[in-house]
């Protein structure tokens, strides 16, 4: 069946069942109630308490964990069980309670409108509620409402709807009525009215075609329910760690026992054994490490106005490769403003009302530009209200009444002086308003509209040497002035006027051309620094909008989204099959910075298209044409002033205050956090491979264990937890926002990281076993003696190691690791905490232990500071690459110098590929991970 846009009003009406004068009958209101259902949209279902607390053993680590505490149990090692279900309990009370605050948080923003609206049933006018209305409803539409439902037009009487929530399009739409071809852009469809739009000013009648998720929206809607989200980045990485750590410990405890019973041990001594090695290999911190600096993400964005739906989604920012997003009230502000007045006599260019130049010392404008402002004045149906009352009508004339009275022209005064006595409210046949006036004992008629239509009427022009004729010749360069300005990204309205004697004079001939008035939606004036910071940060910046092509990349340059050298805006009509691309179509829509006149399906395919490609993206939206895209992308960010309740819905995050920049804060922070737990993760293991070392080096050579299960766990999981703990606190490098974003395969830990880490491990391994082995040979102790010394060795190995994870390049004595009061109060805690275990009885019989007396302390000291002071010549952290502009990347490989079997070299030489094909992002992506 045809589409309701595409048929003749009687058409639809018959389609319908209904006449428009007398509307449905209320039983049939009933019956298509009965079978369409009520008109609402299916709300995206809450994440409940239940889901969120079993989204917390998630982790492969804390489900390890949980395993070795039943093991724990059935071989009735209490201490140890317990001490390990205490650890998954606090990992799980962290995070269900930080994302439980965030889901309440997130719900404050939503609140539902209740609004009425009138129809016309069995012949007459009533007024119902949004969900009550049926398909057939004949619907009065006014200036003002909010349109309940996908509506085909009847009538449209100066008719003017902002799309914006649906197409992304800032300007006021004039609707008309006839019909349009079947293949019209949903933004163009001048006939329909869809649910979500508002009606700025005019009034209509309109047979309902579609209502509930039969709508646009609804559409819409269920796409977002549909589009699957990508599991985020860290947890990918932390997961897929968590797997490689899980079968180490089962490998290895396997292994050693098996060898050690082979070998004649006792199976107790060895059963003792592999739990040690187990709990060795497994970084119980880890988890609560990585939910604790995630949850303090969250705090600090939501101080910063950035409320964060989803704990992993402050990390994935700091990956993000692409920031998709909207223009309208993103990058501009999402309110019309006068920006250019032209005259035959004047060029002046606002910003925000105030002209950068003077026409005269007092400020005053000249007398051209002023008389074609007080026309256009005069010509308004808008309102800007009071202190009580918000401005009101169509946002273009809201603008034009801002403008004059930024220069002194009030409406209010100009009609004391002219009082008007007849209005022609703007008709989108002709594209003109008019208005007249009481003037000088006769009439003035000021005229606004398109600058075509309105230069077609006019036979002068106003000039310095009074009012000349205007021919052909002059209205074409007129015109191209027109077509000029367009380009800039201005809105446009030419103004004229003319004197009658008679209020019935026809308006639209005989005029005099006054000039040209540009209203733009201004840029925010913080979107050019954070888009810069962008660049630095090797991120693009990508504009997805429903604005026509010129508009788009108008503002784009302004606020420098669009550079030189860029390809050309793609519009939507570019994008219709995204599904096989070839590979010069597939670079184009890589590389381009500007996507105009898109459709929600092809947002949704853009993401798509994205990151198979291997882009980790960030979407921005504030429409419910967002929504599917927001719920696909990496991370979705939705507008907290001016979302639709479905953008917030299906977001991560929801930025309060609607600005850029926030995102730029929050992409600092979340890399911030990345490096953060990446340097906890590095502590961690290479203190647990050490003991892993320790204990299997021990075993294979028939010596006493050096180290107890339980005291290996009193040192995971506190003398671990709370240095690693600090170093998540940590304000970052200066240089975190130099560097380029992570690849998507990345690892927590790459090959350079388990080198270094297999290397510090052994340092420390051996520090630790000299230490044993020299209490038990040199000073004479016995093993509970000898294996005090070896745990309190490894206890204050691990506190000065802390130390060694300063960034590559830093200063021993200037780093972000010595700036952190975080670290030095961790180290100052578990100093004490290991003291006590070695002096206080309670926890001597439970690990077990005892005082080492003062040769021990000697011995401790000097063995546990080797790995420290050798820390100063060789910091642990790899180097890491500085960022280079995205744009400024060749597209083809480029040879350089260095080891071509070096993985830093080959990094280098596959990230100055800016966009290849799929097939080779394929082949890139496995080249990485081999030597990766």
């Amino acid at each position: 069946m045809p589409a309701p846009y595409s048929q003749p009003a009687d058409d639809v009406l018959r389609s319908q069942g209904v006449e428009p004068d007398r509307g449905l009958a209320p039983d049939e209101v009933e019956s298509r109630r009965d079978q369409h259902g009520p008109n609402e949209l299916r709300s995206t279902e809450r994440r409940s308490v239940w889901r969120l607390l079993l989204g917390q053993f998630k982790s492969v680590v804390i489900l390890l964990l949980a395993g070795a505490a039943v093991i724990a149990f059935a071989t009735a090692r209490w201490p140890e069980g317990i001490a390990l279900v205490a650890v998954v309990i606090a990992n799980t009370a962290i995070g269900f309670v930080s994302e439980w605050r965030a889901v309440k948080s997130m719900e404050a923003l939503r609140a539902k409108t209740d609004q009425r609206f009138r129809v016309r049933r069995g012949g007459e006018e009533q007024e119902t509620t949004i969900e009550e209305i049926v398909p057939g409803d004949i619907v009065l539409i006014e200036g003002g409402q909010l349109v309940p439902a996908d509506t085909r037009l009847l009538e449209a009487n100066g008719l003017k709807a902002n799309e914006a929530a649906l197409t992304g399009e800032s300007a006021a739409v004039d609707k008309r009525t006839e019909p349009l071809e079947e293949d019209t852009p949903l933004a163009d469809r001048i006939n329909m009215l869809y649910r979500g739009a508002s009606v700025t000013s005019g009034s209509g009648v309109g047979v309902v075609v579609g209502t509930g998720m039969d709508t646009e929206i609804g559409r819409v809607s269920r796409m977002a329910e549909e589009a699957q989200s990508e599991t985020p980045p860290i947890q990918q990485r932390l997961d897929s760690l968590g797997s490689r750590l899980a079968w180490l410990a089962i490998a290895i405890a396997v292994l050693v026992a098996a060898g050690g019973i082979a070998a004649g041990q006792e199976w107790t001594l060895m059963l003792e054994t592999a739990l040690a090695l187990g709990i060795a290999a497994v970084p119980e911190g880890l988890p609560i490490v990585a939910t604790i600096a995630l949850a303090r993400g969250m705090w600090i964005m939501a101080k910063r106005n950035a409320l964060i739906n989803r704990l992993t989604a402050v990390e994935t920012l700091g990956a993000t490769h692409v920031i998709f997003t909207d223009k309208t009230g993103t990058l501009t502000e999402n309110r019309m403003a006068l920006r250019r007045l032209v005259t035959p006599t004047a060029d002046k260019t606002l910003r925000d009302g105030d002209p950068e130049q003077k026409a005269d010392g007092d400020g005053s404008l000249d007398g051209g530009v002023r008389r074609m402002l007080e026309a256009g004045v005069l010509c308004n149906a808008a309102s800007l209200g009071d202190d009580n009352q918000p401005p009101s009508g169509d946002p273009t004339e809201v603008a034009l009444l801002k403008g004059g009275e930024s220069h002194g022209v009030r409406r209010s005064e100009l009609l004391d002086a002219r009082p008007q006595v007849r209005e022609v409210e703007f008709n989108s046949d002709v594209m003109m308003m008019a208005t007249y006036h009481e003037a000088d004992g006769g009439l003035l008629v000021a005229v606004k509209g398109a600058p075509r239509r309105v230069l077609e009427a006019c036979t002068s022009i106003a000039t310095g040497n009074g009012e000349q004729p205007l021919d052909d010749h002059q209205r074409d360069e007129w015109l191209q002035r027109v077509e000029r300005l367009a380009g800039e990204g201005l809105r446009l309205l030419a103004v004229a006027e003319k004197r009658v004697d008679d209020q019935q004079a026809e308006p639209y001939e005989g005029l005099t051309f006054l000039g040209l008035t540009g209203l733009l939606d201004p840029p925010r004036s913080d979107a050019q620094d954070a888009i810069a910071e962008c660049r630095k940060a090797g991120m693009r910046v990508v504009m997805v909008t429903g604005d026509q092509p010129t508009t788009a990349r108008a503002i784009g340059e302004q606020i420098g989204v669009f550079r030189e050298g860029d390809p050309p805006p793609v519009a939507g009509g570019d994008l219709r099959d995204l599904e096989d691309l070839d590979d010069e179509t597939h670079s184009r829509i890589l590389n381009a910075s500007v996507f105009a006149r898109v459709s929600p399906e092809q947002k949704l395919n853009l993401i798509r298209v994205y990151q198979e490609a291997g882009q980790v993206i960030a979407m921005t939206g504030d429409g419910v044409n967002d929504a599917p895209a927001l719920k696909k992308a990496d991370i979705g960010i939705a507008m907290g002033r001016r979302g639709e309740e479905a953008a917030k819905q299906v977001s991560d995050m929801v930025l309060k205050d609607d600005r850029f920049a926030s995102i730029v804060a929050a992409v600092k922070q979340g890399r911030v956090i990345f490096s953060n737990i990446r340097k906890a993760v590095m502590f961690m293991l290479c203190t647990n491979v050490a003991e892993i070392l320790i204990v299997a080096a021990a075993s294979l050579v028939g010596a006493p264990l050096p180290l107890r299960p339980l005291q290996i766990l009193y040192l995971n999981v506190l003398t671990d937890v709370f240095p690693a703990l600090a170093l998540g606190f940590g304000d970052g490098s200066a240089q975190v926002m130099q560097e380029p974003p992570r690849d998507p395969g990345e690892s927590v830990l790459t090959k350079r990281h388990w080198l270094s880490i297999g290397g510090w491990s052994a340092v420390i391994a051996a520090c630790v076993l000299a230490g044993f082995a020299a209490a038990l040979q040199w000073l004479g102790f016995d093993t509970v003696r000898a294996v005090t010394v070896a745990f309190l060795t490894l206890g204050f190995t691990k506190l000065w190691f802390v130390l060694n994870l300063r960034d590559r390049g830093a200063k021993p004595w200037d780093n972000d690791i010595v700036r952190n009061p975080w670290v030095w109060g961790a180290l100052v805690l578990c100093s004490g905490l290991l003291l006590l275990a070695a002096w206080w009885s309670p926890l001597q019989s439970v690990l077990p232990t005892e005082s080492p007396g003062w040769q021990g302390w000697l011995l401790i000291l000097g063995a546990s500071v080797v790995p420290a002071l050798l820390g100063l010549f060789v910091p642990c952290l790899p180097k890491r690459r500085a960022a280079a502009d995205p744009a400024e990347q060749p597209t083809q490989t480029e040879s350089g110098g260095g080891d071509p079997n070096d993985s830093d070299s080959l990094h280098e030489r596959l990230d100055r590929i800016e966009q290849p094909s799929q097939e080779n992002q394929r082949t890139l992506k496995a080249l990485r991970n081999d030597y990766d």
